[in-house]
């Protein structure tokens, strides 16, 4: 079994949680191989190089993989997504966010992850927070990406259970090791990981139904 893994500070928990495990070293030292930026975590999903990952939510409905109910989910703002407007600019990194720019009608340069949250966290007023931007029209939190599998589903659902069942407390020197890395502050990491979320119940349903309905018609629109 390999994971994929995505070294954002937003799947911090989720990582400290498959260390703190009982899982086999094997499995846990094969995250550390399949470790990417999200696009491509996503492609390796669908050759299969990875069985298990958490991926974009625009990928999540392809038919060869199956989509389980944990996610990375902001049920308001989230820093770490954002736009600046301009001329349009996809960050490569991710399929979801930049079709949300598209969704929502914005304009501009597009980032994610932990160097759009130091961004953000310089210069707030320079930046659209895009998910505080879908909750201000939808009223509903936003799924950005999804955990997926394309085998060993009933290991990774329970793996799944197991993370949300109870809050993930992050050692002190594994936030100094990111705060370190990231520049970005270790009360500012906790402040962010505040605002994030993992379990997809109905609101979450609901307003992954309405992206990617969205999302759909837009790709037609363009075809």
């Amino acid at each position: 079994m390999v994971f994929g893994k995505i070294d954002y500070i937003n799947l911090l928990p989720f990582h400290v949680f498959l260390k703190k495990s009982s899982l086999p070293n094997t499995f846990k030292r094969s995250c550390e191989h399949q470790k990417d930026v999200p696009s491509v975590i996503n492609h390796k999903l669908r050759k299969r190089k990875v069985n298990a990952a958490i991926i974009s939510s625009i990928e999540s409905k392809r038919p060869s993989i199956k989509p389980l109910n944990i996610g990375i989910i902001a049920q308001k703002n989230v820093k770490s997504v954002i736009l600046k407007k301009g001329l349009s600019k996809k960050d490569p990194a991710s399929a979801t966010s930049n079709m949300l720019a598209r969704v929502l009608g914005l304009e501009g340069e597009v980032f994610i992850g932990d160097r759009a949250l130091r961004l953000f966290l310089q210069e707030p007023s320079a930046y659209i927070d895009l998910a505080q931007t879908w909750n201000d029209k939808y009223h509903l939190p936003f799924v950005f990406a999804r955990l997926c599998v394309n085998a060993h589903e009933h290991f990774f659902a329970r793996l799944a259970q197991k993370f949300v069942q109870r809050p993930i407390k992050i050692p002190r020197y594994i936030l100094q090791q990111y705060a370190s890395k990231r520049d970005i502050s270790m009360h500012d990491i906790r402040d962010y990981l505040k605002l994030i979320s993992y379990t997809i119940g109905k609101k979450e349903q609901k307003a992954l139904f309405i992206f990617l309905k969205k999302a759909n018609q837009l790709k037609k629109t363009n075809t």
